[in-house]
């Protein structure tokens, strides 16, 4: 369950057509979308000279595949490049900055190609290359058609921010993503990497919202650097690595990651625990596990414990009740957080998703919250931007347990040097936004259950309806 949304940590449409009453909240999937519209052109019409693809014939056959919005766009071109292995590093690129502009702008470029004629892709890819060598001229269009949104989208973000800030973050998610590294304490310090980048010729600066964080200049060959291969470093987003801080686990305690995915915060977990205690990392998918495993070896943490569940009733969760110091809940949500690397996530979610996945979170905090001892704490995150998904989950979680406290977010993150907005920590809440903090969009809350407690309010059985993960 992890990182998110339809496609993912976080939801990818596996096992579509089962019944959603078969499916547990743990398991959140997606169901395919009608193809795009618009003829790409035959593998024989994409035929360059000596019977070799030419490189617009590539780009428009993979962005007619990603259109089709039967898989996330990332998959999408893996499969692609496999098929086509004798694309350079550059030509890989290339094709995929295409695709991707087109998929974070695919509204605005569908309604300015209406005009002309040729097909769909042809017309898509033009009208990228304008707007990326500054030759595009926008006409003043309505919000949801100017920042590619689907309607339901733009007038969320509208009626939470109003008009002003819902342009800026609209417009910070139409931005390609940077590259953040979180530096792993069980076997290097941030000095120590950044050297080692530098050797390599890779520039990344210290962030001030984590202090284990980097981000990375340009777009380098990181996954050959020494220090990435040694395990110094990690992949994650600041926002992500302040969720794993916001649980704040100590050494030797019990901890369980609820919706691991692949394991991102569970090996940051595992690091500031310096690999003493347990977590238990438990996931729906065996594969992602199987993925956390191979990270794990890399990076040395040697206490964490993957369980795959068959769902949130699984009996090896049951007898974990009690018994967590933490529990970390990195809900399956909509990830429209996240919308600068998944930018196919707008179009493969719509207003109906939104209601399964809040049911499919109710599910797991109901099945998480009998985890946590006494006095242990309870971290509920998301990377949604939806108050569907947030705030109200808070509303309704404190509903229920109206004896657990809610510790403020920025005290706990503070204290572990943190230098965080204060709107990005107000009402005890950690509210982080691409416009404003620079990460993703990303939402948690951390509750900590009474030492001594009365029976919670009764509640109803949430529904099991599932969606992707986020």
């Amino acid at each position: 369950m992890a990182h998110r949304g339809p496609p993912a940590r976080r939801g990818r449409p596996r096992g579509a057509g089962r019944s959603a009453a078969g499916r547990s909240a743990l398991a959140v999937e997606r169901r395919p979308v009608k193809p795009a519209r618009g003829g790409a052109r035959t593998r024989r019409d994409a035929r360059g000279r000596g019977g070799a693809p030419s490189p617009d014939a590539l780009r428009r056959e993979a962005l007619a595949q990603a259109l089709r919005f039967e898989s996330p766009a990332d998959a999408v071109l893996r499969a692609f490049f496999r098929a086509h292995p004798a694309l350079g590093r550059r030509d890989r690129g290339d094709i995929a900055e295409a695709v991707f502009d087109v998929l974070r702008n695919r509204r605005l470029y569908a309604h300015l190609a209406q005009s002309a004629g040729g097909p769909l892709e042809e017309r898509l890819l033009a009208l990228s290359r304008a707007r990326r060598d500054g030759r595009l001229e926008v006409p003043a269009l309505p919000f949801a058609i100017r920042f590619s949104l689907p309607d339901w989208l733009a007038d969320a973000l509208i009626a939470r921010h109003g008009l002003e800030e819902a342009e800026a973050l609209a417009t910070a998610l139409l931005e390609t993503a940077p590259l953040d590294l979180r530096v792993n304490t069980l076997k290097a310090d941030l000095a120590a990497v950044r050297a080692s980048l530098a050797a390599a010729g890779i520039e990344a600066q210290p962030l001030p919202q984590a202090p284990q964080a980097l981000r990375v200049s340009g777009k380098p060959a990181l996954e050959r650097s020494a220090a990435f291969e040694s395990g110094w470093c990690e992949v994650q987003d600041v926002g992500s690595q302040l969720l794993a801080m916001l649980v704040a686990p100590r050494r030797g305690q019990t901890v369980v990651d609820l919706c691991a995915g692949a394991g991102g915060k569970t090996l940051a977990l595992a690091a500031a625990m310096r690999s003493t205690g347990q977590v238990f990392a438990c996931d729906t998918s065996a594969p992602r596990l199987l993925r956390m495993r191979r990270r794990l070896e890399r990076c040395g943490a040697t206490n964490v414990q993957p369980m795959a569940l068959a769902d949130e009733s699984d009996a090896r969760l049951q007898r974990l009740h009690g018994r967590a110091d933490a529990v970390l809940v990195d809900a399956p949500c909509t990830g429209t957080g996240t919308l600068r690397r998944n930018p196919d996530l707008k179009w493969r979610t719509d207003a109906g998703d939104v209601a399964r996945l809040v049911a499919a979170q109710r599910a797991i905090l109901a099945a998480a919250a009998p985890l946590v001892r006494p006095g242990g704490c309870l971290v509920y995150a998301t990377c949604s931007l939806l108050e569907q998904e947030n705030d109200e989950q808070v509303a309704w979680f404190e509903a229920l347990h109206p004896d657990w406290v809610r510790r403020p977010a920025g005290e706990v993150l503070q204290a572990q040097g943190a230098q965080l907005n204060p709107e990005a920590i107000a009402r005890g809440l950690l509210r982080l936004l691409p416009h404003r903090d620079g990460s993703d969009g990303f939402f948690a809350v951390r509750w900590e259950r009474p030492k001594q407690q009365r029976e919670p309010a009764p509640e109803r059985s949430p529904s099991p309806a599932i969606l992707p993960e986020g």
